[in-house]
């Protein structure tokens, strides 16, 4: 049977890059049936990095077979999974987030979980050798996957690991790195196409904190001002979004890449308060910038609190 490798829900450009390049390792140099899947959209970004490199989109799924092999990557969390996936037969997982618990397997597995900025980080050590095979676009894949999770190595989740491989796929496929990379946060940054709705559930995770649940969504942008600009429907949008979803609050990031700072939204004194306590932010309007904070993962969920 075909092993399915797939990240998590709201594919980024890691969940999407990751899945098609660890599909083609299993394909090309262990022998063994693989495909890439997607559980979800692509964001812009993701999107621009399979059409520069010219990679097929992966058949988006809902849902995996009772039995059905599959590989994980990006994501431990059961919650950004898709549905039945403790009924299948996990064969692998390779992440490069906290250990969260919750899933099951039919027995022992490879699991490889490293604190490095970015799953294709980890892929490139596990390749070895064996990636002097790989087509330009598996590189050119893994190159944005980095690129995009380091935010071009503005991000503290950054380890010299990631800035070392970067620069040798760069090196590689004659790509320049900043002008690259520009050219990928510029397709995140185009958000106009996108409803508030799907703008908040684009880039997000639940999270609990004390009993409350939270969606966290972080928008990743060269152009803060075309979200904020609608930051007022943002806001009134989370109400439904929240219902819809089974969480109690949304919570916005609008992170700006260059300036390195992140705005949350405050649309009521809940979130006033989650900015206070976690942040040590005093939000006097809607609105409240948090300078140097960038990173879901080692900024914000660690820091939540109520």
């Amino acid at each position: 049977m075909t092993t399915l490798v797939f990240g998590h829900k709201s594919p980024d450009t890691d969940s999407t890059g990751s899945p098609i390049i660890w599909a083609w390792y299993l394909n090309q140099i262990k022998g063994e049936e693989a495909k890439p899947v997607l559980l979800g959209e692509p964001n812009t970004e993701a999107a621009f990095v399979l059409d520069h490199w010219k990679l097929d989109k992966p058949e988006i799924i809902s849902s995996v077979d009772a039995d059905q092999p599959v590989v994980i990557v990006d994501t431990n969390n059961p919650a950004e999974l898709p549905e039945g996936i403790n009924g299948s037969d996990i064969r692998a997982i390779i992440d490069h987030h906290k250990l969260v618990g919750g899933l099951e397997t039919k027995g022992p597995i490879d699991i490889r979980i490293e604190p490095v900025a970015c799953t294709a980080t980890i892929m490139w050590k596990m390749i070895g050798d064996d990636l002097a095979q790989a087509p330009t676009n598996i590189k050119g894949a893994m190159l944005s996957c980095i690129l995009s999770d380091t935010l071009e190595f503005r991000s503290p989740t950054t380890t010299q690991e990631d800035k070392a491989i970067a620069w040798s796929l760069a090196e590689d496929l004659g790509v320049s790195i900043p002008d690259y990379a520009a050219e990928m946060f510029a397709a995140k940054s185009d958000v106009s196409s996108f409803s508030d709705a799907e703008l908040l559930r684009m880039d997000s995770k639940e999270y609990e904190v004390e009993g409350t649940k939270f969606r966290v969504s972080v928008l990743e942008t060269t152009s803060p001002k075309t979200v904020l600009d609608r930051k007022d429907s943002l806001m009134s949008s989370m109400v439904d979004v929240a219902k819809e979803d089974g969480v109690d609050q949304v919570l916005l990031f609008v992170v700006d890449i260059l300036n390195e700072e992140s705005t949350l939204l405050v649309p009521n004194e809940l979130v006033k308060t989650v900015a206070a306590k976690s942040f040590d932010a005093q939000a006097d309007g809607d609105s409240v910038v948090l300078p140097g904070v960038v990173s879901r993962k080692k900024q914000i969920i660690p820091n939540l609190k109520l």
